[in-house]
This record gives C-alpha cells, sequence and structure tokens, in this order.
C-alpha cells in the first residue's frame, strides 16, 4: 500500500467512521426497543468488549503487518486462503449494494424534510425516487473514495464526525422537552436483569456488535494495511469501541422520547425510522427541523460506512487489476449501481421479490447476516491459527497483559459465538 493515514487521530475518524453508520444509529435503537429496552444494553456492552473488540485488534494488526488488500493479506496467511479474501470482497459488495439503497433513502427523506416537501414511505418508494437517490449516493461516495486515503476518507470522516456528535446532540436536548422525555429513558436504562438468561438476548447483541464494528467484511484489515507502524493498536481500538458504543446510547437518547411522547411502539424494528418516526416528528411542534436533522443524521452515518465498504471492494480491485484508483472506483462504482438497482426497485411498484420476499431483504439476509458471520468465523480462524502468535502480538505494539488473550479468544470464545449467531440467523430466517 503507498497511501498511509496522516496520523492518528485521521486514523480514528475514519475509523469510528466505518464503525458507526446505520448499524449505530438506527439499528441499535431498534434492538433496543426488540429485545426490552434496557435489558439488552449489558449483554451489548459484554459483546462489544469481550467478542468483538479482539477481533478488530487483529483484524487491524493483520492487516498493518501484511500491508495490503484484504485478498493479497489471505493469500500472504496461506495461498489457499485468497479465495476466503474473495469471499469477503463479494459479500461487502452485495452488501453495499443494497446499503446504499437505504442511504438513499436517508439522503431522500433529509432532503424533502429539508425543503418542506414531506413525504411518507409508501409515496416514496412508489415513485422513481428511489432509484435517483440511489444512484447519486453511489456516484458520492465513489468520488470520495476515488481522491484517495487522506484527501477523500479521512477528510471526509473528520468532517463528518464531530458533525453527528453535534447533530445527535441537538436533538437529544431538544427530545428532553418532550412528556414522554422521563418514560423513554427509563424503558431505554432501566434493566431487567430476569431475561439475561435468555440466550436469544446474548445471541443478538453479539450479532449487533459484529455487525456495527464490521467485524469480518474485510474494513478492519484494509484500514490497517494505512497504518503507520508506530500505532498502539489497543489502544486505538478500544477507542473506536467506545466512540461506536457512545454514539449509538446516545442515538437511544434521541429515540426513545420521541416514541414514548407520542405514543408509537418502541418494538417496531426496521420500519422505525421511515415509518414509525415520521408520524412523531409530524406531531411535535418544530418537526420539520427535528426531521430534517434526524435523517441528515441517518445519511451522514450511511454515508460513512458506505465508504468503508466501498474502499475494501476498490482496494482489492487494484491489486487484482493494477488498476489506478479512479479507474477502480469508476469500475466499482457502475457495479454498484448495476447490482443495486433490483433491491432500489424491490420496494418500488414494481415489487421485485425473490421466492416470496423482495429482493432487498433477502439480500440482506443472505448476506447481511448469513454471509457476513460466516467471514466473520472464517477470519478469526485464519488470523489466529495460521499466523503465528508471537507475530501478532509483537504486531500489536502493547505492553498490555491483555494482548496475551487476544489469540485465545479469537481462537476459542469468538468462532463459537458467531457460530451460534450464525444458527440462531438461520433457525429464524
Amino acid at each position: 500500500m503507498t497511501e498511509t493515514w496522516s496520523g492518528r487521530i485521521g486514523f480514528l475518524f475514519a475509523a469510528i467512521g466505518s464503525a458507526v453508520g446505520l448499524g449505530s444509529v438506527w439499528r441499535f435503537p431498534t434492538m433496543v426497543g426488540a429485545h426490552g429496552g434496557g435489558a439488552y444494553l449489558l449483554p451489548y456492552v459484554v459483546a462489544v468488549f469481550l467478542f468483538a473488540t479482539p477481533i478488530m485488534i487483529l483484524e487491524f494488526a493483520m492487516g498493518r503487518h501484511f500491508a495490503c488488500d484484504v485478498v493479497s493479506v489471505l493469500r500472504r496467511v496461506n495461498g489457499r486462503f485468497a479465495v476466503i479474501g474473495w469471499i469477503i470482497c463479494a459479500t461487502t459488495f452485495v452488501i453495499l449494494s443494497y446499503y446504499l439503497v437505504i442511504a438513499g433513502w436517508t439522503l431522500g427523506f433529509s432532503v424533502f424534510s429539508i425543503v418542506g416537501s414531506g413525504t411518507t414511505f409508501p409515496a416514496f418508494t412508489g415513485s422513481c425516487d428511489p432509484v435517483i437517490f440511489f444512484i447519486a449516493t453511489a456516484i458520492i461516495v465513489g468520488l470520495i473514495v476515488s481522491s484517495g486515503i487522506r484527501a477523500g476518507i479521512e477528510r471526509v470522516s473528520s468532517l463528518i464526525i464531530p458533525f453527528i456528535v453535534v447533530i445527535l446532540c441537538i436533538l437529544a436536548a431538544f427530545v428532553a422537552t418532550l412528556p414522554g422525555f422521563a418514560e423513554g429513558i427509563s424503558y431505554y436504562l432501566t434493566p431487567d436483569f430476569s431475561v439475561l438468561s435468555d440466550p436469544s438476548i446474548w445471541i443478538a447483541a453479539t450479532g449487533q456488535a459484529f455487525y456495527t464494528l464490521s467485524i469480518g467484511m474485510g474494513i478492519l484489515v484494509t484500514y490497517g494495511a494505512y497504518l503507520a507502524k508506530e500505532e498502539n493498536l489497543l489502544a486505538s481500538s478500544v477507542i473506536v469501541s467506545f466512540a461506536d458504543l457512545a454514539i449509538s446510547l446516545l442515538a437511544g437518547f434521541v429515540i426513545f422520547p420521541i416514541v414514548f411522547s407520542f405514543g408509537l411502539a418502541p418494538s417496531a424494528g426496521a420500519e422505525l425510522a421511515f415509518l414509525t418516526l415520521p408520524a412523531g416528528f409530524a406531531l411535535m411542534p418544530g418537526g420539520r427541523i427535528v426531521s430534517s436533522g434526524f435523517f441528515l443524521l441517518l445519511f451522514l452515518s450511511a454515508l460513512l460506512s458506505s465508504i468503508a465498504m466501498f474502499e475494501v471492494v476498490a482496494a482489492a480491485a487494484i491489486g487484482a487489476t493494477g488498476f489506478t484508483r479512479r479507474q477502480a472506483c469508476v469500475l466499482v462504482t457502475a457495479g454498484l449501481i448495476v447490482a443495486g438497482l433490483p433491491a432500489a426497485l424491490s420496494y418500488s411498484g414494481l415489487h421485485l421479490t425473490i421466492a416470496g420476499a423482495n429482493v432487498l431483504d433477502t439480500m440482506d439476509h443472505f448476506a447481511g447476516t448469513i454471509f457476513v458471520t460466516v467471514t466473520g468465523i472464517l477470519t478469526a480462524v485464519a488470523f489466529s491459527w495460521y499466523v503465528d502468535r508471537r507475530t501478532i502480538e509483537s504486531g500489536i505494539e502493547s505492553e498490555s497483559p491483555f494482548v496475551r488473550i487476544i489469540v485465545p479468544l479469537c481462537r476459542y470464545v469468538i468462532p463459537p459465538a458467531l457460530i451460534l449467531v450464525l444458527v440462531a440467523a438461520l433457525f429464524a430466517g
């Protein structure tokens, strides 16, 4: 890799940006609502720091040690593992193709909210707007990544992360004035310890932790390849995990008071952002401003995760073809638009389906839940079993005794945990 981050701060902004996507701002509150409010928080925190953070450190370390794209990294670990790298790239490509569709929805809703011509989700998806905003979002992401590591990814991440925090804080201050604030916060923060014996809540929390921190998607390996040798990976990874957790928790402080103030359902699930919350925005004073801020927040969060996934595919394409960064980005952008069109049209009047389920939901179930769990297992096994333990520990560049348990966790604890998530997903599907 010829490009590098400008320094620790630039790397941290980019890494936090890869984690802070719709998984933190949208999916996390819906998971809390679907699993009994505060009861979900303890398993989630345990999953983030016991399961997800160790493999994050491992992926960063391997990326920095080999200093190349994820396919090349796995090929250097073992020549037969190049196919695992391509499976990771293909999975990330498919996830990104429909993720850009959802990012386009957030862009469309933020635009309509800002200009004051509000829309409903059925009206929005029943028009050609989802396709237009999907293509626009794909082009925006492609242009940012084509600008390079420092001028593109790092610069945009450094601008957007503080802006996201500011928007969240302003929205949190506003919802504190709503009548349902106390009830919403009570639901959000009061744990029911009796449900902690239910394995499903631990499985859901583990799945969410790996989802939001981009485990097994090649992002951490790719970003680690641009990292300087002196960077303390242990400290940086903990900072990324804490920052993502803090932003996720702050999103809950915004959403649940709105839900309880206007009699909405906290367990509404994925429809919370586009069907449930807009109903609340329409009833509250200053709802247009709140709606604009909320959907802009979602779009910026989705943009950062999209950039990270795009870079994984672009870096692999550069490594495999020898194309310039701009040539690879044009190729990937075109491919994403073609691959994502069925997902963009699945919620339209065409109602594109596969075996009775719409295309976007089917892609999310298989790529976003099943395949990404498989790649997480493969990544943990490949790096922890086939790379010398001393190489891993020396590559982390830390004197902390915690370093010595990272390899055992990634060998013996994390793969079984991910297999449980995978089995649960298969039975749920």
